[in-house]
C-alpha cells in the first residue's frame, strides 16, 4: 500500500447508490439516489477529499470523505462528514488496499448503540468503482451492507 492507492479516484464520477432506510432493525425499506461525486488529489496524492451529492426520494444528501495516508503504518484514515452535522466523524475509519479492495474500519454509535463499521472500495478502474458501508452489532461476525454505490466516470 502507498500513498497512491487513491490515483484511480481523482476526478468526477457519477454516481448510483442504494441506501437502507434503516439498519440494523430488520427493515428492507431501500432508496435509490443518483448523483456525482467529484474526488481532489490533496497533499501530492497523499490525501485527497471525495465530495458526494447524490438526490433521491428521501432528498438530498451531501457528505465528503477526507482520506489521508499515514506513511509509518502504511495505511489509510478515512473520515465522513455531513453538511448538517457541522463536524467529521469522532473517529476515522482506518484501512487499507489489499488485492484491489480497501476495507476501513471503525466503531460508531448507531441509535444509541456501539457497532462496528466497514466501509469498502473494490472494482476499481480507470472507468469505474464500487463502495459500500457495512455495520456489524456483534463484533464483526455478521454484517448488514446498508449502503451501495457504483461510480461511473465522467468523461471530461
Amino acid at each position: 500500500m502507498t500513498a497512491v492507492d487513491f490515483d484511480f479516484d481523482f476526478g468526477t464520477w457519477k454516481t448510483h447508490s442504494s441506501r437502507l432506510l434503516h439498519p440494523l432493525t430488520g427493515s428492507q425499506d431501500w432508496v435509490e439516489m443518483d448523483g456525482v461525486t467529484v474526488v481532489t488529489k490533496i497533499w501530492d496524492g497523499r490525501a485527497n477529499l471525495a465530495e458526494y451529492h447524490a438526490t433521491g426520494p428521501t432528498g438530498v444528501v451531501e457528505l465528503l470523505a477526507l482520506r489521508v495516508y499515514n506513511p509509518k503504518s502504511g495505511q489509510w484514515s478515512i473520515d465522513f462528514g455531513f453538511p448538517n452535522v457541522g463536524r467529521l466523524g469522532a473517529i476515522p475509519g482506518v484501512g487499507e488496499f489489499r488485492n484491489g479492495r480497501a476495507d476501513f474500519y471503525d466503531q460508531e454509535a448507531i441509535n444509541g448503540r456501539a457497532v462496528l463499521v466497514r466501509f469498502s472500495i473494490w472494482g476499481a478502474t480507470a472507468d469505474e468503482a464500487r463502495s459500500e458501508q457495512a455495520f456489524s452489532a456483534d463484533g464483526g461476525k455478521t454484517w448488514e451492507v446498508n449502503w451501495i454505490t457504483r461510480y461511473t466516470r465522467v468523461n471530461p
